[in-house]
């Protein structure tokens, strides 16, 4: 017999509707900053699409999926990590892998830092190997974040660093090296929180993050080209020259959006609901 009001119990009866709280302005500034990319980048002829990672990209999904049943029919998506395979797989989108598509007309993903040239820092959450080939293998690659992931310069606003995965046996004389040799004294093993020891990648590998002044970072493609010939170094967490355009959204739900010819355009809030 089915239950009715009066016959739950208790605990049940007095529970009162879940109230539904509007975005915060900062979850509003992504969602918009999200939705502008997709709308911007992602078009009816694009087949192979690239998903990142990060707090900005589930709005990346919503946005794709928004699109429609047909606008999706015969696409496949691309993930760059756990993230947004479960992304795509929960959207009831079709899942795809870099080995079975290996160009890529889009791939959209977030940073941890922007500057003014679209140089980035990514491997906050330790999957910039992926992220990079994921990132390479498209014919546009866009970045969308938050408002305090732009800056003027690399090392301002990302106190941890640059994230560098490295083969476990090396990681020592690597550290050594980027203390000493780089002028990076704070460099450190990436410790785990939920486990005893270090963070290991999807790889197997260790991570290094290596804290540098914005003066260190004023050519984050010399560096990276340095850090890289390191031997026992898999990949470093700086992608230079690489974006087309990151969508940044801002704390009063504006979006600013950066170009890599220099060009600064302004959005205003709700412009995309």
């Amino acid at each position: 017999m089915p239950r009715t009001f009066a016959t739950m119990p208790q605990s049940i009866a007095a529970r009162k509707p879940e109230v539904v709280k509007p975005l915060a302005a900062i979850e509003s500034s992504k969602r918009l900053a999200a939705y502008t990319a997709v709308d911007h980048h992602i078009k009816p002829e694009h087949r192979i699409i690239g998903i990142g990672s990060g707090s900005t990209v589930p709005y990346v999904v919503d946005r794709i999926v928004q699109q429609g049943v047909e606008a999706n029919k015969g696409r496949v998506f691309v993930p760059t990590g756990f993230q947004s395979k479960q992304l795509i797989v929960n959207a009831g989108l079709t899942l795809g892998d870099v080995d079975e598509y290996p160009s890529i007309n889009v791939t959209i993903d977030g940073a941890d830092e922007v500057d003014r040239n679209l140089n980035c820092i990514k491997g906050g959450g330790a999957c910039h190997l992926r992220e990079k080939v994921i990132a390479e293998a498209a014919e546009t690659f866009i970045v969308v974040a938050d408002y305090r992931k732009n800056a003027e310069s690399l090392g301002t606003n990302y106190p941890p660093g640059v994230p560098i995965e490295v083969v476990p046996f090396a990681y020592v004389k690597i550290l050594n090296t980027l203390r000493k040799t780089f002028g990076s004294p704070k460099a450190a093993l990436r410790m785990a929180v939920k486990k005893a020891g270090p963070v290991v990648t999807d790889n197997g590998n260790f991570v290094i993050d290596a804290p540098f002044e914005p003066g260190q970072l004023q050519d984050p493609a010399a560096l990276l080209q340095q850090i890289k010939l390191l031997t026992g170094v898999v990949e470093v967490g700086l992608f230079c020259t690489m974006a087309k355009a990151a969508y940044f959204g801002n704390e009063d739900g504006t979006v600013t959006i950066r170009k890599d010819d220099g060009t600064v355009e302004q959005i205003a809030a709700g412009a995309q609901e």
